[in-house]
């Protein structure tokens, strides 16, 4: 078992007992640039892709918030990525909150995403 096996490891065991009351499940959609279009209406419908997880929804530290990059009301989502069904990217909508960055740990086991209400 490799390193980051340990730490996914170790990260659902904590979902799923010590911070078991704190994991929320989301749902996240892009828009994609497949889609359809009717030639009656004259009308694009976009596509959407649509992905599930499971993470924990914060708040970013006092001293991290600028007030420009980070607002006081922004959220930290950190979500395990062994059960996200697609990689999260910028603008994508995360339980009606869009995502404004997204960043990894160095082994690879967990998402760490900005999340702003517009």
């Amino acid at each position: 078992m490799g390193l980051r096996d340990e730490i996914t490891a170790d990260i659902v065991e904590a979902f799923d007992s010590d911070l078991a009351d704190a994991v929320t499940q989301f749902t996240g959609t892009r828009i994609t640039g497949e889609g359809t279009y009717d030639p009656i209406t004259e009308e694009w419908t976009p596509g959407t892709l649509t992905y599930t997880g499971r993470g924990v929804f914060g708040s970013f530290e006092a001293a991290l918030v600028d007030g420009i990059q980070i607002l006081a009301t922004d959220e930290k989502l950190t979500a395990l990525q062994a059960e996200v069904t697609e990689a999260p990217k910028v603008d994508d909508k995360i339980n009606g909150r869009t995502v404004l960055a997204v960043g990894q740990d160095p082994a690879g086991a967990s998402w760490s995403l900005q999340l702003r209400k517009v």
